[in-house]
Order: C-alpha cells, then sequence, then structure tokens
C-alpha cells in the first residue's frame, strides 16, 4: 500500500499577548480527515513569534507556569534588545519552543500520552495565525 500525505492548514486567533491553545482535537480532526490510520503527523507553526508544543492539559496551572517561567527567563524588555519592532522576546521563546511537533498517529489518532495536548502557543498576539499539519502513512 502507497503512503499518502495530506495537509491541512488550521486558521487560529488568539486572544492575549501571551496564549497557549489546545489544538489537540483539530490536530485528530485532521487525521480523521486524511483516513491515515497509521503514521506521523508533524505540525508546524510558520510564524517567528509562535511555537507548538508538546505538554499536559490535566491542570489549567501548567500553561500558567509555563507562560509564566517563560516570560521569567525572557523577559519582555531587555536594554540589549535592537530588534526594531520591539517583539525580541517574542523570537526568543518561539526558537526555545520550536515551530513544530512530530507525533505518532496510531489507529487513526494521535498518540499522545494520558495528560498529553498538542499546544499552539503565542507570544506576540492577539493576532490570526495557522498551523499547518500534515499526515503521512497509509
Amino acid at each position: 500500500m502507497a503512503m499518502k500525505i495530506f495537509t491541512h492548514e488550521l486558521r487560529i486567533r488568539t486572544a492575549e499577548h501571551d496564549q497557549m491553545l489546545d489544538i489537540t482535537g483539530e490536530v485528530n480532526a485532521a487525521i480523521a480527515e486524511s483516513e491515515v490510520t497509521e503514521g506521523i503527523v508533524v505540525v508546524h507553526a510558520p510564524h517567528t513569534t509562535a511555537a507548538v508544543t508538546v505538554n499536559e492539559n490535566a491542570d489549567p496551572d501548567v500553561v500558567h507556569d509555563m507562560l509564566e517561567a517563560l516570560d521569567k527567563a525572557v523577559p519582555w524588555r531587555q536594554g540589549f534588545y535592537r530588534h526594531g519592532e520591539g517583539n525580541s522576546a517574542a523570537h526568543v521563546k518561539s526558537s526555545m519552543m520550536g515551530c513544530s511537533q512530530t507525533l505518532l498517529v496510531r489507529r487513526g489518532r494521535i498518540e499522545l500520552g494520558t495528560w498529553q495536548s498538542i499546544w499552539f502557543c503565542e507570544f506576540d498576539g492577539p493576532r490570526s495565525r495557522r498551523a499547518t499539519v500534515q499526515v503521512m502513512g497509509r
């Protein structure tokens, strides 16, 4: 059986300056639409001030703590920032978190741990964003 490649674009509207949005349901919907039952899915944020990560979704305090830790590690204002748009911290956070995740697809769904979800991370919002979901397999 030949490998299928299916690409789907998610439209995302963020409401906060720093925000993490659970996009697990949308990614699983793209996998279902692809009809791939075994393979991989890549979730990619084509933005220089956004990211994609996998982390806990059982306790909302985890997202709060992650955003606070990132703000402490990479403050919005630093005397050495030179980028003219004034959003250097958002660029650094995006690079730290990474712009994509590659995950396993088994039995037509993302292979995630019990507490895990896929998070779209906004670091320079609010904005209209997109994420590309590519499913490959059989």
